[in-house]
């Protein structure tokens, strides 16, 4: 039980004392990057989709 209290402890003295928390303008900005990057990851794979899909139509039309 004393390993437990223990472990406990030290993993809030961690969190309170040694972990450095990024400020709100920090947290903003990495928000936004992670917004636009996902938005343009979403963009290229939905391109590619597009693409794939209007070439498998064009070669399925000629065996039509």
């Amino acid at each position: 039980m004393n390993k437990i209290t223990s472990y406990f402890s030290e993993s809030y003295k961690e969190l309170v004392e040694k972990v450095t928390w990024p400020t709100w303008i920090q947290l903003q900005q990495s928000t936004i990057i992670v917004l636009v990057a996902s938005l343009l990851i979403t963009l290229i794979v939905w391109l590619m989709d597009f693409a794939s899909n209007s070439l498998l139509k064009l070669i399925y039309s000629f065996f039509a």
